[in-house]
């Protein structure tokens, strides 16, 4: 355990917004510092690495959408910020990799609650000898977070999908909540407004997709979800 605050990066072009920003998370306990362009991140993070960031999706130069594809899974977790909120931007953040997602302008207290729900979210299994997880022919690999089909092809997952299919595995042919699935893959301090699992469930549904015909989230209508299916460590 150790006392060092979380150190948050906010890069947005918006130079109000970013005053906002990390003025807040610095009130509530975080070290939060800012950049105003995917260019100053690069430069932030390599001075030191932050713990999270939190982007703009429209920025001059490289935008959003850009840093999300080249840093998802190699880097800090990442919120995506977007003054367009549309659901196509949402999926297609989260489906590159993205752990979040808000519309602006945003609340700073729902972005606090956030921010604090993807840090307390496992990112990975870090131990060299965890095991893999093993169901209808699928592999999780929990130290890489890889998901392997059937026949052999990876599948990309985005951290909050990792973190969905993992709670699913860890309670197959029980069913669970939604609530319950936030709790378990995201986190207990996550609002009851955040509304990203519903998109993360669509998108785990099609990637878990081989053409076998199985589905294996079933939907089970007033009561929640259940991972029809046994899971076994290897």
């Amino acid at each position: 355990m150790t006392d060092t605050p979380a150190r948050i990066l906010v890069v947005d072009d918006d130079p109000g917004i970013r005053e906002v920003l990390t003025d807040y998370l610095n009130q509530h306990g975080y070290e939060a510092i800012s950049a105003a362009s995917a260019a100053e991140m690069d430069r932030a993070i390599a001075m030191r690495a932050p713990d999270l960031i939190v982007l703009d999706l429209m920025m001059p130069g490289e935008d959003g959408l850009s840093v999300v594809r080249r840093l998802a899974g190699k880097g800090p977790p990442l919120v995506m910020l977007s003054a367009m909120g549309e659901d196509t931007d949402r999926i297609i953040g989260l489906e590159l990799g993205a752990d979040d997602y808000l519309a602006k302008p945003c609340n700073p207290r729902e972005l606090l609650a956030r921010v604090r729900a993807v840090l307390r979210r496992p990112r990975s299994d870090t131990s060299p000898d965890a095991p893999g997880l093993t169901f209808a022919g699928w592999r999780l690999d929990l130290m890489r977070r890889e998901l392997t089909r059937p026949d052999g092809l990876q599948v990309t997952l985005s951290a909050g999908e990792f973190a969905l299919l993992r709670a699913f595995c860890e309670a197959p042919g029980r069913i669970l909540t939604r609530d319950q699935l936030l709790e378990r893959a995201r986190s207990t301090d996550t609002d009851v407004f955040d509304r990203a699992i519903d998109v993360q469930i669509s998108r785990l549904r099609k990637k878990l997709d081989d053409g076998s015909g199985a589905e294996l989230i079933q939907t089970l209508r007033g009561e929640g979800y259940m991972f029809d299916v046994k899971v076994e460590r290897r």
